[in-house]
């Protein structure tokens, strides 16, 4: 009967393993509105299904569980499409320039799924960025979900990325009002402002959820800290220096 409940067990996972996994080229409805609340007009997408046997004494066996669960679809689960408002689709003042005054001299303002909960499964979404004079640096970083092209519409900004090993190409360039740039999806880029006043650009990524990981902060100010050996010897950095770095972040 052991056998018997494992070769169930196995079928039904099979069964769920290909609703979870399915996929389409093109979408299936309209738009798919983000909610976190599984309770506020929740539209499952797919759901698995979760069991575990027991056995008797008489060596039958029963399913002793049976419940659903659902699916999160690029994290986000959709709102009743009937309950879709145009706020889901909104979002306001991003004309208004930022505060730049922080330790690297620049500040991203995002607008991606999780300020417009409309973008959910479209693969698109935008960020402003402001520069302060005078060497304002969004840093190196890298965005695992998205491509980004980038267009300055004030100052004049430094940009570039740096192909995959063994190879570590820098590709760059110096932008002005109205040039675009693309990074490719994955690659370490940045901007830095190198004109005497503000600087201002816009970014679109192909992901409503592209993910950033600035590299920086990603190895000197991990949670719980690198070893301080594996960075030193990484790095060829002393351990005092490494310490310091991590101490910065």
């Amino acid at each position: 009967m052991k056998g018997a409940c494992f070769h169930l067990a196995l079928n039904l996972f099979v069964l769920a393993s290909s609703c979870a996994f399915a996929d389409d080229p093109s979408p299936l409805q309209d738009f798919c509105v983000a909610i976190n609340d599984t309770n506020n007009g929740g539209n499952f997408l797919c759901h698995m299904l979760y069991f575990s046997c027991y056995f008797e004494t008489n060596a039958s066996f029963r399913l002793k569980r049976l419940q659903f669960r659902a699916v999160f679809v690029n994290g986000k689960l959709c709102k009743d499409p009937k309950l879709a408002t145009a706020n889901d689709f909104f979002f306001p003042g991003l004309n208004i320039p930022k505060n730049t005054s922080s330790s690297v001299g620049s500040v991203v303002t995002p607008v991606n799924v999780e300020q417009i909960p409309g973008l959910n499964t479209l693969g698109i979404s935008l960020v402003r960025i402001d520069y302060a004079p005078n060497g304002g640096l969004n840093p190196p970083h890298t965005h695992p979900r998205a491509t980004e092209i980038l267009v300055v519409l004030e100052g004049i900004l430094y940009v570039g990325f740096v192909t995959s090993s063994p190879n570590n190409r820098l590709i760059s360039k110096t932008l002005y009002p109205g040039d675009v740039f693309v990074f490719p999806i994955g690659l370490i880029h940045f901007q830095q402002n190198v004109g005497k006043t503000n600087a201002v650009a816009f970014a679109g990524l192909s992901s409503q959820n592209p993910g950033v990981i600035a590299i920086a902060n990603a190895v000197f100010g991990s949670n719980p800290p690198i070893k301080v050996d594996v960075l030193s010897r990484a790095f060829q950095l002393s351990n005092k220096i490494v310490k310091y770095l991590q101490s910065r972040f």
